[in-house]
């Protein structure tokens, strides 16, 4: 069975008065729902420089958690995970209509990891990311849906000129601004002592991938290695709100998967 250890950590940094980044999760409270739900873990960033982005994240946080324990057991988390963003985006635009939001905007990233048995699927909107941590080495697994990452992957800039770009946090997607919206989805085969890591960009945008697996790839208690991670951002710099969930994988279940079910693998 898959086995997970997780801890989180937030702060408001030194600038901000209010903090309008959101964490949550759905920890399976069975061996039983773990096989047959899973886990989820999400942060979201409301946009800074829009109306009530502490609504927003909350928002898209609580629709997306409450939908994941509401599904059907054995739902293909590749498939469900993208579905229930889709609702976390209509309810975050549903806001906006509703009297005592009436004539604001208000937007929000958000990225969510479920995870059963050996997978981990990954489906993000923004600039809010997903890391893998294997054998001491950080990978980002999301790519920011912002108009520097675009000109980045076009050729048209240079990696230097995204990191010193005063566009860097222009985004092109994001939930709330459309009554649709596109996640990107990617699926990641677990191994033991993997760690992921989902973070706003007041964290990435303070530390490199050595760094930032440096830190999470200490023998530490979890909570104490999103503190760590947390602080050091603000002590960086500070100006933004600053939010990290880290996940480390004690224990996978091998499946396979026949017309759509999975099944156990011999050991």
């Amino acid at each position: 069975m898959l086995e997970v250890q997780f801890g989180q950590a937030s702060d408001f940094g030194k600038v901000r008065t209010n903090n309008e980044d959101a964490m949550g999760s759905f920890i399976p409270s069975s061996r039983q729902q773990a096989q047959s739900h899973g886990y989820l873990f999400a942060v979201a960033d409301g946009v800074g420089g829009m109306d009530l982005g502490e609504v927003a994240s909350a928002t898209a946080l609580s629709t997306l958690i409450q939908g994941f324990g509401k599904a059907q057991a054995g739902t293909m988390l590749a498939g469900l995970l993208p579905r229930l963003i889709q609702h976390a985006n209509a309810a975050v635009h549903d806001c906006t209509l509703a009297p005592e939001y009436r004539g604001k905007s208000m937007a929000t990233t958000l990225v969510a990891c479920a995870m059963r048995h050996d997978q981990a699927i990954v489906s993000h909107v923004g600039d809010s990311r997903c890391y893998l941590v294997r054998n001491g080495q950080a990978k980002q697994v999301t790519q920011d849906h912002t108009w520097v990452a675009q000109q980045r992957k076009l050729g048209l800039i240079s990696a230097e000129d995204v990191a010193e770009s005063e566009s860097r946090h222009v985004l092109i997607r994001s939930l709330g601004p459309e009554m649709f919206v596109s996640p990107d989805t990617t699926t990641i085969t677990l191994q033991v002592g993997d760690v992921l890591v989902l973070s706003t960009d007041g964290v990435h945008d303070e530390m490199n991938e050595k760094t930032i697996a440096g830190i999470v790839s200490q023998k530490k208690d979890i909570e104490e290695i999103a503190r760590e991670l947390v602080a050091r951002a603000v002590e960086i710099d500070g100006g933004d709100n600053t939010t990290a969930q880290v996940i480390r994988v004690r224990g996978v279940e091998q499946v396979g998967m026949y017309r759509g079910r999975p099944y156990r693998l011999p050991s």
